[in-house]
């Protein structure tokens, strides 16, 4: 092993949200190093991203770019599996309508462009290089990584920044991660060729569709593919009894309207891929010498596209706490209250609606959405991942459609109880379910 290389941060990981704190701190005129385990272009799921996300892009200087890269992406359409009709919402009904657009890009193409960024910004930026082992001491931290080669190599660090996505490394290392108990789904995914998509303005809007065992996604891409998956519960992938590719497409024929816009389709490489255990949290997302950003802190359902948004925003977030740490440590433990305080605002909000969203009331709100007491303007809102700018406008509107869903509840207690007993016998631990991906072949 070489001597250990001296450096102020060093981020595991060059996904978003390690080459976005990595970007920022470098502009500091901080010595970073960020490594990734993987080489860039590398596959990743999570395509789809929120109006939030734009102003965002735009301070790291990369939003034409991105803008190159990716489907324009106005709202979203709501498919039932029980009506003869689909509803519509525009991200531009929020409280700021200026927020009215987004993307659906290739994740392989966003992050190698975001890693990019971050070299030329300043970086010190490293592929294919897995992270082993973190030590730390009173001086700060030893990291040690194995490249592609076999080589070890070795970094001292004043502060680390895990951003290793749902490698977990820190909260795996201090036993600090959690299985997220009130919340337990699966997915199984791929890319299709020439599926019918929505017409004009609408075309690259993502498409939720529910059906028996959970929803899928329906993401249209720029280069003419289509991102589709299914977000299970775990029983159902549990009980896959036959190759992954004839499972999937029997879980799309159980969604007629899906199957229909895919009945002329081709699977992209003949791919299908699987993963389990979604959510999960970190007891603490930071530390005297760490901080876990993105997934390395904690990941929930995608049904929202929350995740490239969250991942970023903690890494805005995140970066000032590094400063803190590095320039003005008397103020980290206040500094450490107020970020842990704020990074659980968006997985929360977002988590409520996600426990809840096959459960027939919230599904019949989101299929007869009205604005009464402003609450559309705050599911909106949350949905263009405006959470933290509106203030109390925002919070009152989103208090506003917990209590009308609480009140149709109540006046339906049949239809609730059921849901609820459902819920509960959906989200059981069936033990766990590796992530897999599987070439097959007709």
């Amino acid at each position: 092993m070489e001597a250990s290389q001296e450096c102020d941060v060093l981020v595991i990981g060059g996904g978003p949200a390690g080459s976005t704190i990595a970007t920022l701190l470098a502009r500091q005129g901080r010595r970073v190093v960020m490594l990734e385990k993987a080489h860039h272009p590398r596959f990743h799921i999570g395509e789809s991203l929120l109006p939030g996300n734009v102003e965002l892009f735009e301070k790291l200087g990369v939003r034409d770019q991105v803008e190159k890269i990716g489907m324009p992406k106005f709202g979203i359409e709501f498919v039932p599996p029980d009506l003869p009709y689909r509803s519509y919402v525009d991200f531009s009904e929020g409280w700021n309508p200026k927020l009215d657009s987004a993307w659906q890009v290739r994740r392989s193409e966003l992050d190698e462009l975001l890693f990019r960024n971050a070299t030329k910004e300043g970086a010190l930026t490293l592929e294919g290089a897995q992270v082993r082992q973190v030590d730390f001491d009173d001086g700060g931290a030893t990291v040690q990584a194995v490249l592609d080669d076999g080589a070890r190599r070795s970094w001292r660090a004043k502060f680390v920044v895990d951003a290793s996505g749902r490698d977990t490394l820190l909260a795996t290392k201090l036993q600090s991660k959690k299985k997220n108990t009130e919340h337990n789904s699966t997915a199984l995914f791929g890319h299709f060729r020439g599926a019918r998509r929505l017409e004009g303005k609408r075309e690259g809007n993502i498409s939720i569709c529910w059906f028996e065992h959970g929803w899928f996604w329906f993401i249209p891409l720029a280069d003419g593919t289509t991102s589709v998956g299914a977000v299970c519960w775990a029983y159902y992938l549990k009980a896959r009894d036959k190759p992954l590719k004839d499972y999937f497409h029997d879980t799309i024929a159980l969604c007629p309207e899906l199957a229909d816009r895919l009945k002329d389709a081709t699977l992209v490489d003949d791919a299908v891929h699987a993963t389990g255990n979604f959510s999960y949290a970190s007891t603490h997302a930071t530390g005297e010498r760490y901080l876990m950003v993105g997934d390395a802190f904690t990941f929930i359902d995608p049904m929202f596209s929350s995740g490239v948004f969250l991942a970023m925003q903690s890494a805005f977030d995140g970066a000032e706490l590094v400063a803190t740490a590095l320039d003005r440590p008397a103020e980290l433990p206040a500094a450490r209250r107020a970020l842990e305080k704020r990074m659980r605002v968006g997985p929360r909000d977002y988590s409520w609606f996600i426990y809840r969203v096959t459960n027939p009331t919230i599904r019949d709100m989101f299929m007869h959405p009205n604005n009464a007491f402003n609450a559309k303007q705050g599911l909106m809102s949350l949905l263009a991942a405006d959470i933290h700018n509106q203030g109390p406008a925002y919070r009152q509107s989103l208090r506003m459609f917990k209590l009308i869903y609480y009140f149709v509840s109540l006046i339906h207690p049949r239809r609730t109880i059921a849901g609820w007993k459902r819920r509960a016998g959906n989200i059981r631990d069936y033990g766990a379910l590796k992530g897999e991906t599987i070439q097959t072949s007709e």
